[in-house]
């Protein structure tokens, strides 16, 4: 396997406004593949030294979809239960359409959450939500919080379309509920300890929150990165909040162990059969049409992961090949066809140029390393 072009391109990445960069490419449990890049701290003194944390943002959807779908197959779950069965507050919901709201006239179930097809958005500053940090003192708990967003008006009929949104934060309710264990401690209980992963979590101490790479904002006007604190996470809506969406901080080694895992069977977290299900499309043409705006191309949406759905567009890969990024450029790659699987971390958000172009090119250049 020839890895040269990958190590130039990952070399290469600072003068398009990255200012550290990890790869780990992982194929049968056997790590092939390990280069960083580039500085860890705002100076630019201290080189990547391959030990960074990070926060996933959206990557953190797959360790939470991940465990949905263990307790689908223990039976505890099931996609098509309505979410208020757990969560009595989403029992009533509306729906706004144009200026006015009415009531939902569609169920809102789990797989709706999971494929961001539940009508609900990303925004956490409506009157309800402002309300419930105000009565706790700005101390929320996430069920809380989410218990407040189903105060507000859905953007549309679950299940009639696709938005981004904070589905996955109130799954991170679901399976609190249907597991009867806090978030975290479900996470930590069945995909961290299982994996051996020591360096993943919510809130890092003081330790941790040292070793977290320099942080940056892409400004457009300046053309360069700029930091914005280590520690900044505005999807952290209180000190005890756990966004099942954006909320994980973590290290390459392991998200890698985690991607390998799945890559390979499933290993001690879930069975192929579940993998199957969890990366299945899940969108219809209207939902596909309104994914597709996203630009990956190639891909649909499963349960809350992309899925790869063809190769005739987008470029090398692997039919069933899936995983999800993060707002700060996290990549995270698995193919459980070629049991490879891959795990990229940066940490500059609000830079669209690592979707649209990093992205892509080092799933090309892995697939061209290892396949030829």
């Amino acid at each position: 396997m020839d890895f040269r072009a990958l190590t130039e391109y990952l070399d290469s990445l600072g003068a398009t406004g990255v200012p550290g960069c990890d790869l780990a490419v992982y194929r049968d449990h056997e790590p092939i593949y390990r280069h960083w890049a580039g500085h860890r701290d705002e100076a630019g003194a201290e080189p990547m030294q391959g030990d960074e944390l990070y926060w996933l943002y959206s990557c953190t959807k797959l360790f939470t979809t991940c465990a949905a779908m263990q307790l689908v197959e223990r039976g505890v779950l099931n996609l098509d239960d309505p979410v208020s069965a757990y969560l009595p507050a989403y029992g009533q919901l509306t729906v706004r359409e144009g200026d006015a709201v009415r009531p939902a006239r569609r169920v809102l179930t789990v797989r709706h959450l999971m494929s961001m097809q539940s009508g609900l958005d990303y925004d956490m500053t409506t009157p309800q939500a402002s309300a419930a940090l105000e009565r706790t003192g700005g101390l929320a708990s996430t069920r809380q919080l989410v218990d407040a967003k189903a105060k507000d008006p859905l953007c549309f009929e679950p299940g009639t379309d696709f938005l981004y949104s904070l589905s996955h934060d109130v799954l991170a309710v679901v399976i609190e509920v249907a597991s009867g264990k806090r978030f975290s401690d479900y996470l930590r209980e069945n995909i961290f300890q299982p994996l051996g992963l020591r360096a993943t979590g919510f809130f890092p101490s003081g330790d941790e929150a040292a070793r977290l790479c320099a942080q940056y904002v892409f400004d457009a006007e300046k053309g360069r990165a700029v930091p914005c604190g280590r520690e900044e996470n505005s999807f952290r809506f209180s000190p005890d909040y756990e966004s099942g969406g954006a909320g994980l901080y973590s290290n390459v080694a392991d998200c890698i162990a985690f991607a390998d895992a799945i890559a390979c069977g499933g290993g001690k977290l879930i069975s192929p059969e579940m993998i199957q299900l969890w990366d299945a499309n899940q969108l219809g043409p209207k939902s596909r049409a309104t994914f597709d705006e996203w630009n990956r191309v190639g891909y649909s949406y499963g349960l809350g992961v992309r899925t790869r759905v063809t190769t005739a567009v987008g470029g090398r890969g692997q039919i069933g090949e899936f995983g999800w990024d993060g707002a700060a450029g996290a990549w995270m790659m698995i193919d459980p066809v070629n049991h490879i699987s891959a795990f990229f971390a940066m940490h500059v958000r609000n830079f669209g140029y690592c979707y649209d172009v990093i992205h892509p090119r080092l799933r090309e250049l892995i697939y061209q390393a290892v396949l030829g």
